[in-house]
């Protein structure tokens, strides 16, 4: 039983009753109602009990009728009943005085009605209300899990979970930040001594009583969901209730079906982007969707960056959620209004082009990575693709960024952040038969293969070096630590044996190749 006095008191045949003192504790809950039959009926009470009497036991003792009052109010008992008519025709005014004073409530019971009439009347409405509960918890159960398999909705699903359960709510991510909040309270109200522990608890919420569920993806704690406002006579079955709508909202964001920590025109743009790079929607449709959601990054220079990680299952898709997240709130990234979203290949971004320059807007993406590592040992891997300008380039971008994560994959080639720039010649080389790469090695490096293994490394260690400073000598000499009379030696001696002037750009070009050619052959 979870009944205040006052509703107690509006019950039949309890409703015949009369509160005569102690109306500021009206709103004490009755829990369970004894009959006092026994002297030390007062050490046996339970908090939130209510005891009904005759008066019997201290109707010849104003002391002990006092002390029974005061011993009821220190062990939170909910109220005294005194049925009149028997030994007390009126309750004592110095009784009446004293549980005003206590502000515990003091009743005078009507003298027509039995005990267990009384108690009989507040058991069926307190049945009657437990059913009632039960069936609205079931109702409700219903509502969540057609929330579960509706496949699409026009609203977040932390509002439709508010709306189903009865009362508002917030998430709160990992990082203390709140993403949805239809509550009412300020940030600072709802994230009253963050860092919270991942784990269901009851908390004060300004004036009112709070509910704390931690939201768990892969056994990892990704955020919190606040259900504010709630009855502090929660029934054990209504906090299951609260449980499974955590558990939906946590499985939707874990799935990549939601995300709600994003705004939400981007999490409805990235909807309409998966569509478009899978052919379900066409290139002026995207654009226009844009435009109506306020998103301008395909109406400037913009790149794609594709990003995955070596762990499989749930626990790939919660490591992308995380880089998501690490996107998202990066100092240097997060005023740039880039969209994230997943799909198969791994976590998409696009981002406009710019500020910054490929090489450091490659270091911001490696920074991101932190010490997120798989089992192996391995942190994530991200490709970027080159610059477009039209929104129907995005398709071109997206064929570029996975096709360098393949190569990257392969060859493991130029760490673990790699523009389309850097492989764009090993891509479009990597259409030759290796057959023919070998033949071409061979035929331009004829004249030096056929000296001494030692004489032959050394020297095609000085050419790779100096084609890669661009032909500079002195640069060629440093990196090589030899003075520079002997790089010049060298240089000359293999424009001797190759047959090549290094003056010109075809002679360079065609060595440029063979390196090519053989750094390929090599990883494969």
């Amino acid at each position: 039983m979870h009944l205040t006095v006052e509703e107690a008191l509006s019950i039949y045949p309890l409703s015949e009753a009369k509160l005569i003192a102690g109306s500021r504790g009206k709103h004490r809950i009755v829990k369970s109602i004894n009959v006092m039959d026994a002297p030390d009926i007062s050490d046996w009470i339970k908090e939130g009990e209510m005891l009904l009497t005759t008066a019997y036991l201290i109707k010849d003792s104003p002391g002990d009728a006092s002390a029974l009052l005061q011993t009821l109010n220190r062990r939170g008992s909910a109220g005294l009943g005194i049925k009149l008519g028997r030994f007390w025709d009126a309750v004592p005014q110095s009784l009446i005085a004293e549980a005003e004073q206590l502000n515990f409530p003091l009743i005078e019971l009507p003298f027509q009605f039995t005990f267990s009439d009384q108690m009989n009347g507040l058991f069926r409405a307190e049945l009657s209300r437990s059913v009632g509960v039960l069936q609205s918890m079931m109702e409700k159960q219903r509502l969540l899990m057609r929330l579960a398999l509706r496949s699409g909705r026009s609203r977040p699903l932390p509002d439709s979970v508010s709306e189903v359960i009865g009362y508002p709510l917030a998430v709160i991510s990992a990082r203390g930040t709140v993403v949805f909040n239809n509550s009412g309270y300020s940030e600072s109200e709802l994230l009253e001594g963050w860092p919270w522990q991942p784990r269901n608890q009851r908390f004060r919420l300004g004036g009112g009583t709070g509910f704390r569920i931690p939201l768990l993806q892969a056994g990892k704690c990704q955020g919190y969901l606040h259900y504010c406002d709630i009855d502090p006579l929660l029934l054990p079955v209504e906090e299951s209730l609260f449980v499974q709508g955590a558990e939906l909202i946590s499985y939707h964001i874990h799935a990549g079906l939601e995300d709600y920590f994003e705004h939400a025109g981007h999490r409805e743009f990235s909807g309409l982007l998966r569509r478009y790079l899978k052919d379900g929607l066409k290139s002026a449709e995207l654009s226009q969707a844009a435009l109506k959601l306020d998103i301008t990054l395909l109406q400037s220079p913009f790149q794609l960056v594709l990003t995955e990680v070596t762990a499989a299952g749930e626990a790939r898709q919660g490591e992308l959620l995380r880089l998501k997240e690490e996107y998202s709130e990066h100092p240097a990234l997060q005023g740039q209004g880039a969209i994230h979203w997943m799909m198969e290949e791994g976590l998409l971004s696009l981002y406009p082009a710019g500020p910054y320059q490929p090489e450091r807007f490659r270091e911001l993406i490696r920074e991101c990575f932190g010490s997120l590592k798989s089992d192996q040992g391995e942190g994530p891997r991200s490709a970027v693709s080159s610059v477009k300008v039209r929104p129907e380039e995005l398709k071109e971008a997206f064929a570029e960024i996975t096709e360098c994560i393949g190569m990257s994959r392969q060859w493991g080639a130029h760490g673990n952040v790699v523009h389309y720039r850097q492989l764009e010649l090993d891509l479009l080389l990597s259409k030759i038969p290796a057959a023919t790469m070998e033949r071409y090695y061979s035929g331009s490096l004829r004249g030096l293969l056929s000296r001494e293994p030692e004489y032959v490394k050394e020297m095609l260690h000085t050419l790779e070096v100096y084609l890669e400073n661009d032909g500079h000598v002195n640069e060629t000499a440093k990196k090589l630590f030899i003075h520079r009379n002997t790089a010049t030696y060298r240089m000359e001696k293999l424009s001797e044996l190759l047959d090549v002037d290094f003056k010109k750009i075809n002679d360079l070009m065609k060595l440029k190749l063979v390196f090519l050619f053989r750094s390929m052959l090599e990883r494969e």
